[in-house]
């Protein structure tokens, strides 16, 4: 029997966050947010090592974004507070994991750390992954000196594979470890993240989960 496919979700409405689509105007709050965040983020984002950047190149990164989105080749998501007034970290579903797999990544603006976010994030979006997309696996990686980071995959029911060495690289460009958490669809059923409270919408505003 064929499938009828929902997605992808462009906006998710959890409890307390906004997560949706990037747009090229989201680039003030991009930039306001990792400029902001730089010191934080530097032992575990290599990525802030080109800040601080253009406005310009946060556009044309942003179109990228929506680019891939819209072609579903890569779904990056802003996270926003309720009202949309400011950025409060980001995230994304990737395909780089294997076919019929996801890896979420997530980082948190400095001022909204050890506040659930990020375990708010990673719930609803393993929720989309599995409800949504279909998917059989999701994945998470982490540094494994990133002790806040690694809390969350085993908060939701994720389990631990192995920790792979020098699979990555930190901003210096040394080689690190990567610690791999991973969750199957049949895992995912008795998980906190299928009772996560989300709504979620197509591009054209239709809701297609809650």
């Amino acid at each position: 029997m064929s499938r009828t496919y929902l997605g992808p979700a462009y906006r998710i409405e959890s409890e307390r966050l906004v997560i949706r689509c990037y747009n090229p105007k989201d680039a003030l709050y991009l930039q306001k947010a990792v400029q902001e965040s730089v010191e934080h983020l530097r032992p575990w984002m290599p990525w802030v090592k080109d800040e601080p950047e253009e406005l310009k190149v946060k556009i044309e990164r942003l179109r990228v974004f929506r680019a891939d989105f819209d072609l579903s080749k890569n779904y990056v998501y802003a996270v926003l507070d309720p009202y949309e007034s400011e950025l409060v970290g980001g995230t994304g579903l990737h395909p780089r994991v294997g076919s019929d797999a996801f890896e979420i990544g997530y980082w948190i603006h400095v001022n909204h750390v050890n506040k659930g976010y990020a375990t708010e994030i990673s719930a609803a979006l393993t929720k989309v992954a599995f409800e949504i997309e279909h998917i059989n696996r999701v994945e998470i990686h982490c540094d494994p000196n990133n002790i806040k980071s690694s809390a969350i995959p085993k908060k939701l029911g994720y389990v631990y594979e192995a920790t792979l060495r020098n699979r990555t690289e930190n901003i210096e460009g040394e080689p690190i470890d990567s610690m791999i958490w991973s969750i199957l669809k049949e895992e995912y059923l008795k998980s906190p993240c299928a009772k996560a409270k989300i709504v979620a919408y197509d591009a054209f505003g239709n809701l297609i989960v809650s």
